[in-house]
């Protein structure tokens, strides 16, 4: 059993002015629940913290640290790293940073570039009110350096909004290389005209050692560099996540454009009006001198163009694409050596190593969601091709906590934006069972026992009606996404409103869910939960047709698709084997036509278990899945199997890179499959 690391700081919060006396704002409540919030005067705040201090002798020393809602970490000059974590308040991470050789004998300096958004989003939880930084310096047994109103402390005017991305993600960035707070991190930075920090009243973390690693970096340097009408076109070669890097000298107050893209128009120049609802145009004002481009976040993007004033000019060794990932390290090796399909175990395992971060998130620029449903998946494939069990482990346990909002869970963990999908809550449970299955920790599944018995207590006492079935939903039932992809689904399952209608695929992951739980109550000693066979049979009383040996959509229509029937092969909700042969026939016409993120994947899984390879390889290899996204330059994953597949399709979406599961061994040799 792991247990939690936590520290009681020596030193304390500490903000700027204009957070020290503010109470923090409660942004969360169920997505129905319409009461307005108090909103937050602050957004796009970057605030700078600096101190020097005196070490007399080196010993090996630990920097914790934690910021909400971020920060960059400098010491003499020097970037150490980043975070922390997306969190909740009463369960708020702070990093551990080994910084012994950052620091040198007599003076340091230490530099805190802290951000805090302020806005109602995936990403973290901002709009709260919340801002802060904390830290302690250990230097071998002693605190050499803790946070106190002693840190000089202020606003990084080098930072302005052009506008936002996506879904209120992020602000685009106007970058001023001439502001007087560029540098604040050289140990020969003027700081005299900064204020004193501040304590923030209100505090009322409590902190855990962030259990997940920190990003690691890499310097992407470009394929392709030409001269432009108006500047450069950059190509880096594949869609990765990070920050554009350069330097340029130009007349003072004259500004570099910076275009970011993920394809090329068909005018073969860069696509920076992103498919996914960004506009990825930033600028870079110049000081007069030689200027590097520091944005603060992210993007996911292969292409640059920058369009550079009159009598601008690039030094053009200095471009990269600064790339931020999650650690990864390839413990498996594919099972085939088919060619098309090696395309695709390449196109999963770049995504997979370039696409997670600190947590598991859909797409890495128009939401950057830590999407519960999404991240099961993602997280299985992760750990699998990984052997690294930290990333599953926080989507477990970070779910179960966002119980505090609603015993059901939410779907966007770690964030202020607040979204409840019915399916979403019920693959965790699954999850756990599989998590137990791989690595069999002790303790594992009794700490997590309550927590998941609560969820499905909560689904049992809301929505079970009489006749044993889930309706009345007042959580979104996406069923499948995008909506072209339901075949039809006939129940109007519109989010943000309840679904009275008892339908098929609820109901399917519900029994799912509790035959789940019932073999880890099992294993605990705890009995049976719940009878299942009794829950199918009410399932298969409501939803099948017996004359047409295949499942309804619902209680109130005759309609069958393919996502009723592909769930109930999947779960062992068939009736009789007539049945399952009708839904295997119906898969080779329907599947991938008629199915995407969250019914394809329980398919696959379904027909690798009942020894159906050849229709699993079928899949794999069908012209409009995984192919089409080669097809169309696809260097990672797409939402969906074309760049056509919704109106604002992302081009760098983790989810199906699931396909890299069955197209290895060691997922189904570790669950006895």
């Amino acid at each position: 059993m792991r247990a939690e690391k936590t520290r009681t700081f020596t030193g304390r919060w500490i903000t700027g002015d204009e957070f020290c006396s503010l109470e923090p704002i409660h942004v969360f409540h169920r997505q129905l629940d319409k009461t307005p919030l108090r909103p937050t005067a602050y957004v796009n705040k970057h605030i700078l913290f600096r101190r020097k201090f005196r070490l007399y002798e080196l010993q090996r020393s630990w920097l914790y640290i934690s910021a909400d809602d971020y920060y960059k970490l400098y010491i003499n000059g020097k970037f150490v790293t980043q975070g922390p974590a997306p969190s909740y308040w009463m369960h708020y991470n702070y990093n551990k940073v080994d910084v012994t050789d950052y620091l040198i004998p007599g003076e340091n300096t230490i530099a805190v570039h802290t951000y805090y958004q302020g806005l109602i989003n995936r990403v973290w939880t901002s709009g709260d009110d919340r801002h802060g930084l904390i830290l302690d310096l250990e230097c071998g047994k002693e605190v050499a350096l803790s946070s106190d109103e002693s840190f000089r402390c202020a606003i990084h005017s080098s930072y302005s909004a052009m506008g936002r991305f996506g879904y209120d993600t992020q602000f685009a960035e106007r970058y001023d290389a001439g502001a007087r707070e560029v540098g604040f991190e050289q140990p020969d930075f003027d700081d005299s005209y900064w204020e004193n920090a501040k304590y923030r009243e209100f505090a009322d973390y409590t902190l855990y050692e962030q259990n997940t690693s920190m990003l690691v970096f890499e310097e992407i340097r470009p394929v392709l560099t030409e001269r432009t009408a108006q500047g450069y076109f950059i190509d880096f070669g594949s869609n990765y996540v990070g920050y554009p890097v350069f330097t340029a000298r130009g007349e003072k107050k004259t500004a570099v454009t910076v275009h970011c893209g993920q394809e090329l128009t068909q005018e073969k120049e860069v696509r920076w009006h992103l498919r996914a609802n960004c506009n990825c145009e930033e600028e870079m004002v110049l000081s007069g001198g030689w200027d590097t481009v520091r944005f603060y976040d992210y993007k996911s993007f292969r292409y640059m163009e920058l369009i550079l004033p009159d009598g601008c000019e690039l030094d053009e060794s200095s471009v990269f694409l600064h790339a931020r990932h999650y650690p990864f390290e390839l413990k498996v090796s594919p099972n085939t050596d088919d060619p098309e399909l090696l395309r695709i175990w390449d196109l999963c395992v770049h995504t997979l190593k370039y696409g997670a971060q600190e947590v598991i998130q859909d797409c890495m620029e128009r939401e950057k969601g830590f999407y519960l449903g999404d991240g099961c998946y993602t997280v299985l494939a992760h750990s699998i091709l990984t052997g690294d069990d930290s990333l599953m482990r926080k989507l477990i346990d970070d779910a179960l906590r966002s119980a505090f909002i609603t015993d059901g869970l939410v779907t966007c963990l770690d964030c202020s934006f607040m979204q409840e999908i019915a399916e979403y809550s019920l693959m965790l449970v699954p999850l756990v069972l599989v998590y137990d299955r791989l690595y069999g920790e002790e303790g594992f599944l009794e700490e997590r026992y309550e927590g998941l018995m609560r969820l499905l207590e909560s689904y049992r006492l809301q929505y079970e009606n009489s006749d044993g079935l889930l309706s009345d939903l007042d959580k979104w039932c996406v069923v499948e996404w995008p909506q072209p992809y339901r075949d039809g689904y006939d129940v109007d399952i519109t989010e943000g409103q309840i679904c009275r209608t008892p339908h098929n695929v609820i109901n399917a992951w519900y029994i799912a869910a509790v035959k789940a739980f019932n073999r880890i109550s099992e294993k605990l000693g705890y009995g049976i939960y719940r009878d299942t066979q009794l829950m199918t049979q009410n399932y298969v009383r409501a939803f099948y047709d017996d004359k047409k040996k295949l499942f309804r959509d619902s209680t109130q229509t005759d309609h069958i698709s393919f996502p009723s029937n592909a769930v109930a092969y999947a779960f062992d909700l068939c009736p009789d084997e007539e049945c399952r042969q009708n839904i295997l026939k119906m898969s080779d016409e329907k599947a991938v036509t008629s199915s995407m993120f969250f019914i394809t994947f329980p398919l696959l899984f379904g027909l690798k278990r009942h020894g159906e390879l050849e229709r699993v390889k079928r899949i794999l290899l069908h012209p409009k899945a995984w192919k089409r996204m080669l097809c169309e330059d696809a260097t990672t994953t797409f939402e969906g199997w074309g760049k056509d597949t919704k109106w604002n399709t992302s081009l760098f979406h983790l989810t199906l890179s699931y396909a890299s599961l069955f197209l290895c061994d060691e997922f189904w040799n570790r669950i006895g499959v």
